[in-house]
């Protein structure tokens, strides 16, 4: 069931208030001769679920990875969580990236060899958790997310829905700060893309959860808080 508009709105309105989760200043990426990202200024609030739009080439990716530190800027400032993600390197990086975000992609990335429960699993064992602990938080995430029948079964016997599921179960089995997802629907049919997108929802208003969310599905973006366009490399307009 399609959920009113102003619901969003008035959800926008109760987080607005709340504190800053990431800041983007002055945020440039070039690829040799090419420039992606031309001066990016960015503020995404705390249980805020936001889309990142606009034409293929125009920088989405490039910013979403910049933004969870996959990649660095040539010039520019992040701070997400109020840390100064400039400032930190080598393995401290590392373990700010586990600790504090999430990642969705387009196609699920889940490791074939491993149940769908080892492969939540495997964010909080490389966070330094003991194998008990980790089982445990994966455990209460598959069923966060309907899939605690599933949780022995490998990849390969789930549905693409489930596989999904289980990469937003992985995402945040850290309690991480926000969650970054890359086209997060775009391998799905019409049936799981929306019942993904009303998780996204769910998961913000029970877990207070912040989304950056790229994406080409109109549907999608139109009910987020905020749309972000982006056209060559440039922030072109800031929609609720």
């Amino acid at each position: 069931m399609a959920v009113p508009a102003d619901i969003f709105n008035f959800q926008f309105l109760k987080y607005s208030n709340w504190e800053k989760m990431i800041e983007l200043e002055g945020i440039t990426k070039s690829f040799g001769p090419l420039q992606v990202l031309k001066g990016i200024d960015l503020t995404i609030k705390k249980g805020e679920v936001v889309s990142i739009v606009g034409p293929s080439g125009a920088g989405k990716t490039t910013l979403l990875q910049i933004m969870g530190t996959l990649d660095k800027p040539d010039s520019g400032r992040i701070v997400l969580d109020g840390t100064d993600v400039g400032r930190l390197d080598g393995k401290s990086l590392s373990a700010f990236r586990n600790r504090k975000i999430g990642f969705v992609f387009q196609f699920h990335q889940l490791l074939p060899e491993f149940t769908a429960l080892e492969n939540v699993a495997i964010p909080a064992l490389i966070g330094g958790g003991s194998a008990n602990a980790a089982r445990k938080k994966a455990e209460e995430m598959l069923e966060l997310m309907g899939l605690s029948e599933r949780a022995s079964h490998k990849p390969s016997e789930l549905s693409g829905g489930e596989k999904q599921r289980v990469a937003v179960a992985r995402a945040l089995v850290n309690h991480p700060s926000v969650v970054l997802a890359d086209e997060p629907s775009g391998s799905l049919d019409t049936q799981n893309k929306e019942e993904l997108h009303r998780l996204f929802f769910d998961l913000r208003d029970k877990l207070g959860q912040t989304f950056v969310i790229v994406t080409h599905d109109e549907g999608l973006a139109l009910k987020t808080d905020r749309r972000i366009h982006i056209i060559d490399g440039k922030i072109k307009t800031e929609e609720l």
